[in-house]
């Protein structure tokens, strides 16, 4: 892992659970809005998302409570099988949006 990415994970780590998830629900807003209009934009946001995903589950701070990292896991999971995957589980947009935003409405509070 380079510097940079070192240094962006670091500061990531610094935000709380409900901060992360409202940061990658904007990337996942991102993937959403250019899906179907521009695949480069869409593709780019998904692969940020996934990499905030990845950066969370790699929190220690999550590490303490294995039913957060296990709905961390599953979040990512559907996040990338409705955007890029078969969408196995019926998910829509809306409804995975919602879900974030309880996060960001926590996260206000």
């Amino acid at each position: 892992m380079n510097a940079t990415r070192e240094q962006a994970r670091a500061e990531w780590w610094k935000l709380s659970l409900c901060a992360q998830f409202g940061n990658i629900r904007s990337e996942f807003s991102r993937a959403v809005k250019w899906t179907g209009r521009n695949s480069v934009q869409a593709e780019a946001a998904l692969f940020r998302a996934l990499e905030l995903f990845d950066f969370t589950l790699a929190d220690p701070k999550h590490h303490t409570e294995p039913a957060r990292l296990r709905e961390i896991a599953r979040a990512r999971e559907v996040v990338a099988d409705h955007l890029a995957g078969p969408n196995a589980f019926n998910s829509d947009g809306p409804s995975l949006q919602k879900y974030f935003d309880t996060f960001a409405l926590a996260e206000r509070r």
